[in-house]
């Protein structure tokens, strides 16, 4: 099976500029982690987590920050073709939840972790997955 046949393309993007305080309240509306960044034609220039607003924001006291301020640019992403399979070890290596999906430097959908465990052949591999993903990346106090 394909991304493409598992993948959201109705997604929201917000643009660098874009207030994380206007990050943050999109995210709740839509009930999301992580929010892509595009510029005007829709080409993926990074992405806004969470998690990137707390770090790389909030806890420094920059509540005045932008999308370019605190997003993550060096995109890992996938291709509407590529195999789910594939798509899943890259979310496991990347340890990363959500996978952007472009085409010709295009956002056009996003695969999350749990589009793959919707499907009864992918429920291990998004498992494996996760399981690799929550490994803490460095030891913990």
């Amino acid at each position: 099976m394909k991304v493409r046949e598992l993948m959201t393309t109705n997604v929201s993007y917000v643009n660098p500029r874009t207030s994380i305080t206007q990050i943050a309240k999109q995210m709740e509306e839509l009930n999301a982690g992580c929010i892509p960044v595009c510029d005007e034609e829709k080409h993926a220039l990074g992405i806004v987590t969470d998690r990137d607003i707390v770090i790389r924001s909030i806890s420094h006291g920059n509540a005045n920050a932008s999308a370019q301020d605190v997003m993550t640019e060096n995109l890992v992403y996938a291709s509407p073709d590529m195999d789910a399979h594939e798509a899943a070890d890259l979310m496991a290596r990347n340890q990363i939840r959500r996978l952007p999906v472009v085409e010709n430097g295009k956002l056009v959908g996003i695969l999350a972790i749990g589009d793959l465990a919707t499907q009864n052949i992918y429920i291990n591999e998004a498992g494996d997955a996760l399981s690799d993903i929550s490994k803490p990346s460095r030891p913990q106090m």
